[in-house]
């Protein structure tokens, strides 16, 4: 950018005209929770500065200083030049209201089954208080364990995910919500070193992404671990060692809820004997299912 060119960046709003302006030149994907170059600006620049999102009204025409507006251009050119997703950009995310710390080292926060937590997933939890143990499996930025926590208040909390990197990333968000005496991270291959007991509720938002689609993602998904991604040939690799190992690990009367994206095709597909029950969200009817522990094989 040009010195003159910067010159005339004084206020919040003149840059939030030229990050518009440059992401849409650049044509950088939106899938991290904002919907368009609208959105992306006002929560790369807001955020930036430490101001709410929810308040952008107030500070549209203040001034910056120098430093800011030189700070500002910089996360303007990571997010159009090298496509470096906002959340990594700034070290955070928000997810149904919470935030969330996120770098590199963890896939972005973004998960339907957070839309059923904030429920206590009802109806199918029909009394969070007796919910005593939950798992929450490819746990990554450790997000959804910090809302099933919250959902219930009773439940101690295990987090499980392959990744070192994920699981101090998770770390980091279990200390900021002060949770560390209910939520206990896990490295682990699935079960494969879980400690020995059952739990009243499963949950899990594992990796879904086909090998054929994995090669087509934006810039954007290809600087998240590809562990966090990757689900082999339908998609379905990590599923199917989840869903069949599920059984053991549940109570009588245990719930198992899996996210899958648009995979409902090929989860029916690949657990032909496994009754599904397939629950509703904001992205439809084919993106999280449920299986009762009893009718697991």
């Amino acid at each position: 950018m040009s010195i003159d060119a910067q010159a005339n960046l004084r206020t919040i709003r003149d840059v939030l005209r030229y990050a518009v302006t440059r992401m849409s030149e650049a044509g950088v994907f939106f899938g991290h929770g904002q919907v368009d170059a609208v959105d992306e600006a006002l929560f790369l620049v807001l955020r930036s500065l430490q101001l709410p999102l929810e308040r952008a009204d107030l500070f549209l025409d203040a001034f910056l200083t120098h430093a800011e507006i030189n700070s500002l251009i910089q996360a303007v050119d990571q997010r159009a030049r090298k496509r470096m997703p906002a959340a990594y950009i700034l070290r955070e995310a928000w997810l149904q209201g919470y935030r969330f710390y996120v770098d590199e080292r963890a896939i972005i926060p973004r998960s339907f089954l957070a839309e059923l937590l904030k429920d206590g997933l009802a109806p199918w939890v029909q009394q969070p208080e007796a919910v005593a143990d939950v798992l929450d499996m490819c746990t990554g930025s450790g997000c959804l364990a910090i809302m099933a926590a919250d959902a219930f208040a009773s439940a101690h909390v295990d987090a499980v995910d392959i990744s070192p990197d994920a699981l101090a990333v998770a770390k980091r968000n279990i200390t900021d919500y002060q949770l560390a005496k209910r939520v206990t991270a896990v490295q682990s291959d699935l079960y494969g070193d879980l400690p020995n007991k059952r739990y009243d509720i499963i949950l899990c938002n594992p990796p879904y992404v086909t090998d054929e689609s994995m090669a087509a993602l934006p810039r954007e998904y290809q600087q998240e671990p590809k562990v966090a991604l990757a689900g082999g040939a339908d998609g379905m690799a990590i599923v199917r060692r989840l869903v069949r190992g599920a059984r053991s690990y549940l109570k009588r009367g245990g719930l198992l809820f899996v996210e899958v994206g648009g995979g409902r095709a090929a989860a029916e597909q690949a657990l032909k004997d496994v009754p599904l029950t397939w629950l509703t969200t904001s992205d439809g009817d084919d993106t999280v299912f449920m299986a009762k522990q009893e009718e697991l094989p």
